[in-house]
């Protein structure tokens, strides 16, 4: 009885291991065709988020961080941005703590995040809030309000590409592919962001016939474009 449960467990694993190993043959061995296809595509940003900084050490007149945010938020409001929607206080705080040491006087710093949807409203900020002293502007982020859209149809064209490759390729050789084998998107700087703006202040170009006192059309404002790009590995049947 030994014997026989012996040679029973000896034949499960020789067939376990004819099976696996045909198993791996039929895999490795098939026909196939591998290529890479790319795809980018460059956006201009629609949310651009503008940094504001007020701080009222900054403003000779003395003025108080109550007018200078009144002045701000009027002075936005006539260039017809919506603050109540648009602008929203990030960060507060005062050098309260150092007056009771008699180091100094009290001073006040607000931080703001500005949204703003095209690069000529964020040049009329920066022109607009510089008349009134409030000059520590920076850009925070840029984004694009449809951004999974465009990743998605990235994506979708580079493996269209990767399938347009193979076809050329194996009809190169008389040959035609077959279904997909196996898929992979490459890790790589497949969306690149870029929080700079190319120009003198704070990273704007504004470039004009007239003065900014006069009017705004002939302003224009460059922002460097989002890029996004991906890379899919693709093996495709042979035959």
């Amino acid at each position: 009885q030994f014997c026989l449960l012996l040679l029973i467990i000896l034949i499960i694993l020789i067939s376990t291991s004819v099976y696996a190993q045909t198993g791996i043959k039929n895999f490795i061995d098939q026909n196939y065709i591998e290529v890479t296809g790319k795809a980018e595509i460059e956006i201009i940003p629609d949310q651009i988020y503008l940094k504001i900084l007020l701080n009222e050490k900054e403003f000779k007149n003395k003025q108080s961080i109550v007018e200078i945010e009144k002045g701000m938020i009027d002075k936005l409001s006539e260039i017809g941005i919506d603050t109540e929607k648009n602008l929203a206080i990030k960060d507060f705080a005062s050098n309260f703590q150092f007056y009771w040491l008699g180091k100094s006087d009290i001073f006040v710093t607000k931080e703001y995040q500005l949204l703003v949807h095209n690069a000529q409203t964020a040049g009329k900020v920066f022109v607009e809030l510089e008349k009134i002293g409030i000059s520590n502007i920076s850009i925070d982020k840029l984004e694009h309000s449809k951004i999974r859209e465009y990743r998605k149809e990235v994506k979708v064209n580079a493996i269209k590409a990767a399938k347009e490759k193979a076809s050329e390729l194996a009809m190169a050789i008389d040959q035609n592919i077959g279904r997909a084998l196996f898929i992979e998107e490459i890790e790589n700087n497949n969306f690149y962001l870029s929080n700079t703006l190319s120009g003198k202040v704070a990273g704007v170009t504004i470039r004009g016939s007239r003065s900014f006192e006069n009017s705004f059309p002939d302003l224009d404002v460059e922002f460097e474009k989002i890029k996004i790009e991906y890379s899919i590995l693709c093996r495709f049947e042979l035959k």
